[in-house]
């Protein structure tokens, strides 16, 4: 009854009344947990957690290395980009809905339809005979790969305060960096000795595995709202706007040129579908992506550096394990282990960085310096030539790694830190939503930059290659190895010319971000998980009505979800 007449007293100060809106703020840690979590538990959960975000982010990296491969077996060279394209699009058009939705109605059931619909899209790409079935089957994955990171860090928020949370995040981070050393491992090996198939139906135990654990170990999630009114339209339109974008990158960055009528036809499409968005959001009863969210300046900040980071760093990884088999002759395993210094880097650092933040409580000093230390090592990677010693590329790319886990879990932190905790998945998926357009930006522009520069720089080549029966939308490590000296070279060198000048055009991108964060406020972080008062009144916020001036802030000195 106190609680109930606490609730109650909240929801007149705010000017609101009606079970409704008290219901829609009910704290959904107090629904999905009980109240709270012994350590036993934690454990459990957060094993669940990561090994989630193992078997998403494994699929990610042994795909990456053997990409030349798969796409050369099924001769789709040309259409290399939408193998990757695909799954970071469907993955970021869901995460949004996995956010909003876990807020509203618990975890668990989504996290463990997102395990399955990842294991479907394993499945599909397991068993297909064609680039399109590959890439049908890689956007189903991304269907399900969406929800695995939010919901898993958006659970992890459920049971550990702020300043205890960096910790764990940072263990959540390494788990990501030792699923991208053994995913190159393991695409080599499966690459050159059982077939790619294999790393498609590698996943199908490891999802069943995921799912089990999720089923057994994760609290029992109960519903945080009796009943609600989804957003259908906002949801198409910020699904319909991200395809746009992306294609308009695709197209204009390709053959047809960014002032080609598809490419203008594409953007004008994309800001019509974004525009919109807006505006149904502000009238939305429980809009996607609240537009309160961007009413906070640290959330502004940590999101429009998150994009400018992510552009930059899946520009540089996307294509690395190919030009170190075509340009360097590696094997597909050997490109693997090329990779490992870049993962040891962030494997150590993202631990370390989690750990410090937890200690300390300061925690601005470090995405700052991650941006200059990975803006350095893509300096540095500019100036690899084709003959350049192994050992010293191997640096560059630790120096790479380090930067990026100084950073990157510390972003989602700081987001978290800022918004009560019924609002914590839709925050945190929104963070994560802009992030991964920087990520798709990042995998579309510079793909398509890349195709269109290789294609110019294979054009003397082609004509040999064709003149010999070879078709150059059809080359693989293994053909370019059987190729004469003197057009393997010339292969290696349009591969060469057309990526390393890239990594020099991406650096900027992470200073801009250096500079915004520079911005951000570093507020305490809290210590518990929820805060009643906060709890209630963000079922207000995430309405999409902002408090009126007049109106009391219960405690607060600015608007919800404002913290400044």
């Amino acid at each position: 009854m106190a609680a109930m007449s606490k609730k109650a007293s909240v929801m007149a100060d705010v000017g609101k009344e009606g079970p409704g809106e008290i219901a829609a703020a009910a704290p959904v840690a107090e629904a999905e947990q009980g109240g709270g979590i012994n350590k036993r538990a934690l454990v459990a959960v957060s094993c669940g957690l990561m090994l989630a975000m193992f078997v998403s982010s494994l699929d990610q990296t042994i795909v990456s290395t053997a990409l030349p491969t798969i796409v050369g077996d099924l001769g789709g060279v040309d259409h290399m980009l939408w193998v990757t394209t695909a799954y970071v699009l469907a993955s970021t058009c869901m995460m949004p809905v996995y956010g909003k939705v876990g807020d509203l109605v618990g975890r668990k059931p989504l996290f463990i339809a997102a395990l399955a619909l990842f294991t479907l899209g394993s499945l599909v790409c397991a068993v297909g005979g064609s680039m399109a079935a590959l890439i049908a089957g890689r956007a189903v994955q991304g269907l399900g790969g969406g929800g695995l990171m939010i919901l898993s860090q958006a659970i992890i928020a459920d049971v550990v305060p702020a300043r205890q949370r960096g910790m764990y995040m940072g263990v959540m981070g390494s788990v990501f960096a030792v699923s991208m050393i053994v995913g190159p491992l393991l695409g080599g090996w499966f690459t050159e000795v059982v077939g790619w198939r294999y790393i498609f139906w590698l996943n199908v135990p490891i999802t069943l595995a995921a799912i089990v654990l999720a089923a057994v170990f994760l609290p029992k999630a109960k519903r945080n709202v009796a009943a609600f009114k989804f957003d259908t339209l906002g949801t198409a339109l910020l699904m319909g706007g991200t395809v746009c974008l992306v294609l308009f990158t695709t197209v204009g960055g390709g053959s047809a040129g960014w002032a080609s009528p598809e490419a203008l036809a594409l953007a004008a499409a994309c800001v019509v579908c974004f525009v919109l968005f807006v505006l149904v959001e502000r009238r939305a009863e429980e809009p996607i992506m609240p537009p309160t969210l961007f009413k906070n300046k640290n959330f502004l900040v940590a999101s429009a550096a998150g994009l400018l980071i992510m552009v930059a760093m899946m520009g540089t990884i996307s294509y690395l394990p190919t030009y170190l088999q075509i340009v360097n002759g590696a094997s597909a395993t050997e490109s693997g282990y090329s990779m490992l210094p870049t993962m040891i880097g962030m494997m150590v650092m993202s631990t370390v960085a989690g750990a410090l933040a937890s200690k300390t409580g300061r925690y601005k000093w470090m995405p700052i310096a991650s941006c200059f230390v990975a803006a350095v090592a893509l300096v540095l990677m500019s100036t690899v030539a084709v003959d350049t010693s192994s050992i010293i590329l191997y640096v560059y790319l630790f120096i790479l790694g380090f930067g990026m886990g100084l950073g990157q879990q510390i972003l989602v932190l700081v987001v978290q830190n800022e918004f009560p905790h019924a609002m914590v998945g839709t925050a945190t998926s929104a963070n994560n939503y802009v992030r991964e357009v920087g990520a798709t930006l990042g995998a579309s522009v510079i793909g398509a930059l890349f195709a269109s520069r290789l294609a110019e720089q294979l054009a003397g080549a082609g004509e040999a290659l064709t003149s010999g029966g070879l078709d150059v939308n059809a080359i693989t490590p293994a053909i370019v190895a059987q190729l004469p000296a003197d057009i393997q070279l010339l292969v290696q060198n349009a591969y060469h010319d057309a990526l390393v000048p890239i990594f020099l055009y991406l650096a900027p991108f992470l200073l801009a971000g250096a500079v915004l964060l520079l911005f951000l406020k570093e507020n305490p972080l809290k210590e518990s998980v929820e805060d009643p008062a906060d709890e209630t009144i963000a079922g207000v916020a995430a309405s999409g009505d902002a408090l009126k001036p007049e109106q009391p802030h219960v405690g607060r000195t600015a608007p919800v979800g404002a913290r400044e």
